[in-house]
């Protein structure tokens, strides 16, 4: 490789270099504010669950007939590896109306021949995730209609994404909720119940997308990764020739200089 081939390499290379840290710098920030807000979500969360399990004294309302809405959680940027292709397989969108979220996974649905009834991109910041949960159950309920409603998205344990999916409603039954004295309260129990059963569909809603957010930016952060070490890689061995390179030009110049030496001689 000549020369100035050689040193355009590294220095693109160099500044590629640069980039990918600079976004695992952003992935990774996002990962942690993301891990930070599961756990805030996820205790609240816990809190709907028992306090339905308190006031809700009958099975939820018979959804015999009601075709199921189905949630994915798809990639909403590219450099995360097979994140979407994970949850679209793990999926079944045969039987479900399909609500994908995030625009790369959107895109990749699309060429599967998959059409949603609604999609939307995930927001780049964690803060606007509950506003963005709002969103999901208006379309997935639209009209006001309760029906099924599950969620396939991914989480990151243990270094590694796994994808999980189960049903936001009807709700799970807790062993407790036949234990639990019903309390004290100043409005109809119906409303109650129904304003802690939106409650709750909404914390269920919100730590699924923050789960997926936080795992979106850790597969990138993961990628980013592996990428920078390639790239270091390159840089060491393109470095490497660099050096040899300069050596036999050396050598070469040495033994020019020498040979015209002693032919004057």
């Amino acid at each position: 490789m000549a020369d100035a081939a050689l040193t355009d390499r590294i220095d693109g290379i160099a500044q590629l270099g640069s980039v990918v840290r600079a976004m695992t710098g952003i992935a990774g920030a996002r990962a942690r504010t993301g891990r930070a807000q599961v756990m805030a979500v996820d205790a609240y969360a816990e809190k709907m669950v028992a306090a339905y399990a308190q006031v809700a004294s009958s099975p939820d309302m018979p959804l015999a007939g009601m075709r199921p809405a189905l949630v994915l959680f798809c990639a909403e940027q590219g450099f995360v590896g097979a994140y979407s292709e994970r949850v679209l397989d793990a999926a079944d969108t045969e039987n479900a109306d399909l609500f994908v979220i995030g625009s790369r996974g959107a895109a990749i649905a699309e060429a599967r021949g998959l059409i949603p009834v609604w999609s939307a991109p995930l927001p780049a910041r964690s803060a606007s995730v509950p506003k963005f949960a709002d969103r999901v159950l208006a379309a997935a309920l639209a009209q006001g209609k309760l029906r099924p409603v599950g969620v396939v998205h991914t989480i990151w344990s243990k270094g590694q994404a796994q994808v999980t999916q189960y049903a936001l409603y009807p709700f799970v039954p807790q062993p407790a909720e036949t234990q639990r004295p019903s309390p004290l309260h100043n409005i109809g129990l119906g409303d109650l119940v129904a304003d802690i059963a939106l409650d709750r569909l909404h914390a269920d809603m919100t730590r699924a997308a923050l789960h997926a957010f936080a795992a979106e930016n850790e597969a990138r952060m993961a990628a980013m990764s592996a990428a920078s070490r390639q790239i270091e890689e390159e840089l060491e061995r393109l470095n490497a020739q660099a050096r040899r390179d300069r050596q036999e030009t050396i050598t070469a110049e040495i033994i020019e200089i020498a040979s015209g030496a002693l032919a004057a001689g």
